[in-house]
């Protein structure tokens, strides 16, 4: 299978990490979103990589990596990535993080704040509990388990169709097959289940950001965005002083392809100007999750399954 540079693979802790890098100098990390691998960020590496060395690694359950009986939680992968950086010699860097890879590289920093340099989160989850109705759909314990691995392939070809179109039929062949291997359901399903439920984002990086001293951070975020709307942006830049946003109008939750060129100018500039260190305003508490329609479904089925099954009697 084709990878943007020289492939790698390392072994850690039992898990397989494919890997690859490009150009050279300070150390770049970019970590992609779920069910997607490193070659989402094909549009941007080059021009990146000429000041940088970019490295791109396909998530645990993801791409070429391995999928591994393992619990895919936000923990998890950051405890392996660390891992994966001491194997690839690399002390510390600035990590870009798009969607899912965004809340990883935000537990990264929670658990490694001397590894990360600057941050920069694009589309990212972990900032608000709204979040597309299929995730929490796909969060559902027996549902979600049972339609995983059948649906991998034939989902991901759909949902690369009806998206931002910025994808070749090869590239959405190359990540149906990727997202078909045996194992891809199973880890789909529990990293899903690691941070969403039928309410939304559980997970919320709100919860433990007050444990460091952050590093400059950047927002990048289209204000169409259908999987984490641009308003946990806004939000976020409010709860957080020092932090830059930058906002491409008529984007989705791909800034990186639809847009490549302003985007990876924006993270050059973003990453070679002084910027300070962002820190949180204690004053703005975070909002209440809200339930709407298919929450409050949820919440019904749930509570008439165990009313049906006796849990509700006292």
């Amino acid at each position: 299978m084709e990878m943007l540079g020289t492939p790698r693979v390392t072994d850690v802790d039992g898990t397989s990490i494919a890997w690859t890098e490009v150009g050279s100098g300070p150390p770049l990390v970019l970590l992609h979103g779920l069910a997607d691998s490193h070659r989402t960020w094909r549009a941007v590496a080059p021009q990146l990589a000429s000041r940088f060395r970019v490295l791109m690694p396909d998530l645990p359950g993801h791409g070429l990596s391995g999928r591994p009986d393992a619990p895919y939680t936000l923990d998890w992968y950051a405890h392996t990535l660390g891992a994966w950086l001491d194997a690839a010699n690399v002390e510390r860097a600035h990590v870009v993080g798009h969607s899912f890879g965004g809340g990883v590289a935000q537990w990264m920093l929670l658990n490694g704040r001397a590894r990360v340099d600057r941050l920069v989160l694009v589309a990212a989850g972990g900032l608000g509990h709204e979040v597309s109705v299929g995730l929490r759909l796909a969060s559902m314990p027996v549902l979600g388990r049972l339609l995983a691995q059948p649906l991998m392939g034939i989902g991901t070809q759909l949902i690369m169709r009806l998206t931002a179109g910025v994808w070749s039929e090869h590239e959405i062949a190359r990540a149906a097959w990727m997202n078909g291997a045996p194992g891809s359901g199973m880890a789909f399903h529990r990293t899903v289940a690691g941070v969403i439920d039928l309410f939304g984002q559980r997970v919320q990086t709100w919860e433990r950001i007050g444990e460091i001293d952050l590093p400059p951070l950047s927002l990048f975020w289209g204000d169409r965005d259908p999987i984490l709307p641009i308003h946990q942006a806004l939000r976020a830049q409010r709860r957080l002083e020092g932090a830059v946003l930058t906002r491409y109008d008529g984007v989705g939750h791909f800034p990186h392809l639809e847009v490549p060129e302003r985007f990876a100018t924006d993270v050059e500039r973003f990453l070679a100007e002084p910027q300070p260190a962002a820190r949180v305003r204690v004053f703005l508490p975070a909002r209440p999750r809200k339930r709407g329609f298919f929450a409050r479904f949820g919440a019904m089925l749930v509570k008439a399954f165990r009313a049906g099954r006796g849990g509700d009697r006292p």
